[in-house]
This record gives structure tokens, C-alpha cells and sequence, in this order.
């Protein structure tokens, strides 16, 4: 598309004669060009990938790789065995059992996301529940927190961007969350995607406020865990857009009320939500790319 655009960027006619045809040959090259990539395009999508998956989906070693697809997913059976044991022995004792689960093969990423943030929301449960007090409850988070930045830091980092290109988020849970394991997982998995973030626990309006007006970021995200938040939550998300020192600064908003109702997000004035920090990786990125694409619309368009 930026090809076409180009060959008629001055919006001007060439003078008639030789001049004439020679532009009018050099579009006509330019625009066969443009549609011969984009049947080559076509092919590899619709033909030499499709059978290239057939190909090792069939190969001889198809059944190993379906073994080892099934022994790196975790159980929701796993899940309910690893969260108690937060309450019950030490951050090292957990990242023991951490380990098993690499040996296994199971993906770092897939840690942060299928097994420490479900045992978190799970030690919450157990709390409102009345199984285990406030304090039981704040200690298994902390280990948890621990084994979290513990994988984190094994996980490869992409900086594959210039600093001038790196993307930067700000994660906050609000006043009143006091358990913000949430923030912490999401922000560990945006470093390890290449985003410079900062993250605030339990920040008020004024010190949220305070932040994207001093710094540029490209992204907010607010992690919700307590419901008396909502009401307020669409004058936050206003007030974030209008004070922010990146007047397209894009928010995103997260939480368990979220993830039973991702519409909830629209309401509240927020640019999008995401089930778990994997996804939201991705959501993110594209609500940024989409802001970056805006701007650049205008000057080649």
C-alpha cells in the first residue's frame, strides 16, 4: 500500500510524450510488483504452510512431540495441590517444585500464567472463604511473589528494539488492593517482552496521576481485584487520558471481574482487557501498534 501511495505522493501529472509513458511504465512495474508479493503471499499461507504442518504433524517424530505437548500443560489438579503449599513452606521449597515442572518441560511463561497466578487467586479464595486469616494469606503471596521474580529472571529478555523504540507501561493496582500479585506477574512477562514498565502497589488517584504526567508511557494498565473500585474506575481512566504526558496513551484494565466480563472493560472507558498476562502481552502491543499506525496515516497518506 505505501508503494501505490508513493508513485502519486506529489499529486502532480507528468508532461505528455515520452516523460508521460515512462511514469505511467514505472507504476505499472511499481503496482505488478505489489501483487506479485502479494499472491507469493497467498501461496505460502494457503499452500507451503498448511502442508508444512501436515508434514510434521505426520512425521516420525509426531508422537513424541504429542507427549511432550501433553507433559508441559498444568493441571487444574496441579494448581490446587501448589497453591496450599504457599501457605505451608518456603519460597525455596516452592521454586523446588518449580523446577520439576521445567524439567517436564513446561514453558516459563506458562509458570507465570497457568500455575502461580491461578495458586494466587486461589490463596484469595481461600481467605474470603474464612479457610486461612489475612496474614496466612499475605505470606503464601509473598513466597509466590518470590518464585516470580525467580522465573522471571531465567526467562530471555527481548531487546532486540533501540531504547528510543522500547515501549514503555505503567501497571498499578489501586488504593485498597492490598494484594497485588496480578501487577506483579503481568509486569515480570512485559519485561521479558522486550517493554520498559514501572509498576505502583495500592497507588492513589493523585500519585497514578502524578506518574503519566511526569514520564511518557504508551500503555496503563490497572489491575482490579476489590469491586468497590468499579464505580470510580471510568473517572480514573478519564482523568489518566486527560493528565498523561502521551495525549494517545492507550489503558488497559485487568482483574477477575474483568476476566468474567471482558465487555465491562468498553464501560469503564478502557481500550481493552486481557484474560491472563500472556494475552495481554499481545492485546497491548496491538492497541500500540494501532496508535502508532494512526499517527503515520496522515503524513504518507
Amino acid at each position: 500500500m505505501r508503494i501505490e501511495q508513493f508513485t502519486s505522493a506529489d499529486g502532480k501529472r507528468g508532461p505528455r510524450g515520452d516523460s508521460g509513458r515512462g511514469e505511467k511504465l514505472v507504476d505499472f512495474q511499481r503496482r505488478a510488483d505489489v501483487e506479485y508479493a502479494r499472491s507469493l503471499t497467498r501461496l505460502i499461507e494457503s499452500e507451503i504452510i498448511p502442508r508444512l504442518l501436515v508434514a510434521h504433524a505426520t512425521g516420525p517424530h509426531a508422537d513424541i512431540d504429542a507427549d511432550a505437548a501433553r507433559t508441559a500443560v498444568i493441571s487444574a489438579a496441579e494448581v490446587a495441590a501448589f497453591a496450599p503449599l504457599a501457605l505451608q513452606v518456603e519460597a525455596d521449597e516452592l521454586l523446588d517444585y518449580v523446577d520439576g515442572l521445567v524439567a517436564r518441560g513446561v514453558p516459563l511463561d506458562s509458570l507465570l500464567v497457568d500455575l502461580l497466578a491461578p495458586a494466587a487467586r486461589q490463596l484469595g479464595e481461600y481467605w474470603e472463604d474464612d479457610r486461612c486469616d489475612f496474614v496466612d494469606v499475605t505470606m503464601g503471596l509473598w513466597r509466590l511473589q518470590e518464585v516470580v521474580h525467580e522465573v522471571s529472571a531465567r526467562m530471555p529478555h527481548d531487546h532486540s528494539k533501540p531504547f528510543a523504540l522500547e515501549r514503555r507501561a505503567l501497571f498499578a493496582s489501586l488504593e485498597g488492593d492490598q494484594h497485588s500479585f496480578g501487577t506483579v506477574v503481568v509486569d515480570e512477562l512485559f519485561c521479558a517482552n522486550g517493554w520498559l514498565t514501572d509498576r505502583l502497589n495500592e497507588a492513589t488517584t493523585v500519585e497514578l496521576l502524578e506518574r503519566v504526567r511526569d514520564e511518557w508511557f504508551d500503555l496503563a494498565g490497572l489491575t482490579i481485584t476489590c469491586d468497590c473500585h468499579i464505580a470510580p474506575l471510568p473517572a480514573i481512566v478519564r482523568s489518566i487520558r486527560g493528565s498523561s504526558r502521551n495525549p494517545r496513551i492507550c489503558v488497559m484494565v485487568g482483574g477477575r471481574v474483568f476476566a468474567a466480563n471482558a465487555d465491562l472493560a468498553a464501560s469503564v472507558g478502557a481500550d481493552g482487557t486481557a484474560p491472563d498476562a500472556r494475552v495481554a502481552v499481545r492485546v497491548a502491543g496491538e492497541l500500540v501498534d494501532a496508535v502508532a499506525q494512526e499517527l503515520v496515516q496522515p503524513m504518507t497518506g
